[in-house]
């Protein structure tokens, strides 16, 4: 159920040999992933879970069924800053109910991170998941 954007990521994720190129492909998608607003880095918009600095604004686009679920996000970890750009490949642009549908473990397993990603990196993408797939849901259910 991904997108295109995201079925693009595993093509070039295939593409790259090792996981060092891909690594640096992560931080280079973080690097061009664009920065929260200062003024949108507050507590309520901060990822518990994660050993880094985190946050996710979401923004609905739309309305009724056909709303459309995005959202901006920044770490201070470069690496983060790329997993958040990865999730904004899977999720962003899909309707409130389709975020709810997308499996993001096997998904994700495509790209083989939680091979070479630290438990904590680990865990803080499964926060980030978790916070996408609530605010999604709670907004679709009004």
């Amino acid at each position: 159920m991904a997108q295109e954007r995201f079925e693009e990521l595993v093509e070039t994720f295939e593409f790259l040999d090792d996981w060092e190129d891909r690594y640096r492909h992560v931080i280079e998608m973080g690097r061009a992933f664009p920065p929260l607003d200062p003024a949108l880095k507050v507590p309520a918009t901060k990822v518990e879970g994660c050993a880094s600095q985190v946050w996710l604004h979401p923004r609905i686009e739309g309305e009724g069924a056909g709303a459309r679920f995005e959202f901006g996000g920044e770490s201070d970890a470069m690496i983060v800053q790329g997993l958040i750009a990865i999730l904004h490949d899977l999720y962003g642009g899909l309707t409130l109910s389709e975020v709810g549908a997308v499996d993001a473990p096997a998904e994700l397993a495509r790209l083989g991170l939680d091979d070479h990603l630290s438990s904590q990196r680990s865990n803080g993408l499964r926060a980030m998941v978790r916070r996408i797939r609530e605010v999604a849901a709670a907004t679709e259910a009004g």
